[in-house]
């Protein structure tokens, strides 16, 4: 038996080692086992070389290695939204709903990058992760779109815009996957697909959506997001669709996915996916039918019900081996291109040493993440920054201020800065910071707690209050009920606000938070998310400006879940998101505020009219008309005048984030797709463009717009 080579180490059979059933192995002159054959080529000839019962066993991501042909246990997979999930510390991010609030794609698939690196670093020294120290497949970025502000999972998204959310998965997916024309670094795995934004009785609603919002809202990032990141893998939905589950959904899974978009990599079940057909859905109570069902739709990876079921499938004439090789097929490629049959010299991944694992370097981007990602939701008489040299003491009150939420889908902590320990990081010795908790995050009210936090607030300069939220109140299984400042939060701000009118409002929290009160009476509240490792540094920078805040909101901030519709209405025209949204927000979408200001002005169209799949282009000035340095986002948004159908009351087109210095202008270039000037036709089944009168608006937030102008789309 030769030596054969495998991207796990130099693995070696002898003799000795082999079962009955090895005397059938290939060697390694086998094409599958030749790096240099055309991949095609490989993975066809380990197909026919398989059994049905190991066809079986390789469509499941718990697979163990499979000897005979010298198939690594490369399946199991591992998260990285924010950070490697390892039982080694690697480095902690804030979490994406805080990334999304950056509106920085370069950002986002520099985290992606840095990410990928410690995944393969880990992997390359054979540490441990969430499935075994095989995996290199990770189940991330989670796209979905948050439409209800009472999502639990809302952490884990890019906001609630397509467009916003389809960027920004687009620079992750090609961030973890690397851009080597031959090898992945890892393989990515868009999730959930699709119209997944309820968590209660997830693995058995069926979301009821119009065809026509179908198209142009619930799914528009997912295209994005797989034309242009050409992810590897993709994760169908526990949910139903207008009562079809993902799982089984041949429109979903094959005709959109497959035919529409050109997806070339496998689908998986999420977990217990197929169990859940059964228990939840009840579409069976066969395992074999229920397997059967998925893979016809188009469903190629799935859990123990794939390798126990399939044979049996198969036997039974429910799906032909071809429907099974067909998503064998599609789940080797990832496997070839991560290069785990190949000798590790000739995969440029697998020289990523275990020292950029939570680097210095790791540490630094965390850190430029946190300050990105802050929003200054109000600063009322320019109450900050504040001036160091002006205090003599600080209150630091609340459940948050010493260690925040950090969010899910993360491993093994790091060393990691919560807010007390930066503002003393920040100020040093020469002021003094005094700490009380106040409140917990969901407790009930405790006089005593509240009293104490009272009166250190009003024997203080400063009071830095720092609330939020936790896996408690919002997190996967568990949606919220309201929008409001869980447990006795709100008793506590407003006493403390009350007693020291010179208090910041810091927040810890995912999705939005009904902040009337706070809005109206306290001088400043800043948005700090699940921070990351940094994120005590990154609040104190910007609260004594040495860190002027850029990011802007991804969602928008309501007063009150009474200003939506129930949970259960999928049809955002109803009201949901600033697109349909007829009331006054708290704080509408895209908003950020800066200690400086920028003037916007010569909006130039590059055409009076645009059709037949044009692109519009505009060009617009912007200038830091203030005396700081900062960064800028740039928002286009685009509203049609009149439509045959309901259309939004504006809608993003174009961002672009930019750093200008005091009394600097920059002209800022932005463009308009065709596909967001069409409509979904529910009779011609596809996107057309209606001739009409649109208006372009450029500003710094949907509520707050400075420059517009009109032009028309020509008729076809």
């Amino acid at each position: 038996m030769k030596n054969v080579f495998l991207g796990l180490g130099l693995l070696i059979f002898t003799p000795a080692m082999m079962s009955a059933d090895d005397l059938a192995s290939p060697d390694a002159s086998s094409v599958y086992l030749n790096p240099n054959a055309p991949l095609e080529d490989r993975v066809q000839d380990l197909i026919s070389k398989m059994t049905l019962q190991e066809k079986a066993a390789e469509l499941c991501h718990f697979t163990p290695a499979n000897e005979r042909l010298h198939i690594p246990a490369w399946g199991g997979w591992n998260q990285g939204l924010h950070g490697v999930w390892s039982k080694k510390p690697t480095a902690l991010y804030p979490v994406s709903i805080a990334l999304a609030a950056t509106w920085d794609s370069d950002l986002v698939h520099e985290e992606a990058d840095a990410i990928s690196d410690e995944a393969r670093a880990l992997y390359n020294e054979g540490a441990q992760g969430l499935h075994g120290k095989f995996g290199l497949v990770y189940r991330c970025p989670v796209i979905n779109i948050s439409r209800d502000p009472r999502w639990g999972r809302i952490q884990e998204c890019y906001g609630e815009d397509p467009v916003l959310t389809g960027r920004l998965g687009t620079a992750y997916v090609k961030g973890l996957q690397g851009d080597d024309p031959k090898y992945l670094k890892i393989a990515a795995t868009l999730k959930h697909y699709a119209v997944n934004n309820q968590e209660t009785d997830r693995l058995k609603l069926s979301a009821t959506v119009p065809e026509r919002m179908l198209y142009e809202y619930w799914l528009a990032h997912w295209r994005e997001c797989v034309v242009e990141g050409h992810p590897t893998s993709l994760m169908a939905a526990y949910n139903a669709i207008n009562g079809t589950p993902c799982a089984v959904n041949h429109l979903l899974l094959t005709d959109i996915l497959r035919t529409q978009w050109g997806f070339d990599g496998f689908v998986v079940s999420d977990l217990d996916g197929v169990k859940h057909l059964m228990d939840g859905h009840h579409i069976t109570d066969k395992p074999e039918v229920a397997v059967a069902q998925a893979l016809l739709a188009g469903c190629d990876y799935s859990d123990i019900e794939y390798s126990k079921s399939i044979p049996t499938a198969v036997q039974q004439g429910l799906i032909t081996e071809d429907v099974v090789n067909t998503a064998l097929a599609r789940v080797l490629r990832v496997a070839f291109r991560l290069g785990v049959f190949d000798p590790p010299d000739m995969v440029p991944y697998s020289k990523i040493p275990a020292s950029v694992v939570n680097s210095d370097e790791h540490r630094q981007l965390a850190l430029k993440a946190e300050q990105e990602a802050i929003v200054l939701l109000s600063n009322k008489q320019n109450f900050l920054p504040l001036n160091k040299a002006a205090l003599k003491s600080v209150a630091v009150i609340g459940p948050a201020a010493q260690e925040p939420e950090y969010g899910s889908y993360y491993g093994t902590k790091p060393a990691t800065v919560g807010p007390m320990e930066g503002l003393q990081n920040k100020l040093g010795s020469g002021v003094t910071v005094q700490y009380a908790q106040g409140c917990g995050v969901v407790d009930k009210a405790d006089p005593t707690l509240i009293a104490q936090a009272v009166d250190l607030a009003k024997s203080s300069d400063v009071v830095m209050l720092c609330l939020g939220s936790n896996a408690k109140v919002e997190a996967e299984t568990r949606d919220r009920k309201n929008l409001e400042l869980p447990g006795a939060q709100e008793q506590l701000l407003e006493a403390v606000a009350q007693a020291n009118p010179k208090t910041v409002l810091v927040l810890f929290n995912a999705g939005p938070l009904g902040l009337k009160w706070a809005a109206q009476n306290v001088p400043a509240i800043v948005e700090a998310w699940y921070p990351g490792e940094e994120g005590g540094n990154a609040v104190a920078d910007v609260l004594f400006g040495d860190y002027n805040p850029g990011g802007k909101l991804p969602y928008t901030d309501y007063a009150s879940s009474d200003d939506v519709p129930p949970q259960t209405e999928y049809d955002i025209t109803k009201g949901f998101t600033y697109m349909y949204f007829q009331g006054k927000p708290t704080f509408p979408f895209g908003h950020g505020l800066s200690y400086t200001t920028f003037a916007y002005s010569n909006l130039k169209l590059a055409a009076d009219k645009v059709g037949n799949g044009q692109n519009q282009t505009l060009s617009v000035d912007v200038k830091n008309s203030g005396q700081m340095a900062g960064d800028e986002i740039v928002q286009l948004y685009i509203h049609e005048e009149k439509c045959s159908v309901p259309q939004p009351i504006k809608k993003l087109a174009d961002f672009q984030r930019i750093h200008l210095d005091p009394g600097e202008t920059k002209t800022v270039n932005l463009t308009i797709k065709p596909l967001i000037l069409s409509i979904y036709d529910v009779d011609k089944k596809g996107f057309v463009e209606e001739p009409g009168t649109f208006d372009a608006l450029v500003g710094s937030s949907s509520g707050d717009i400075r420059q517009q102008a009109h032009f028309d789309v020509a008729s076809p």
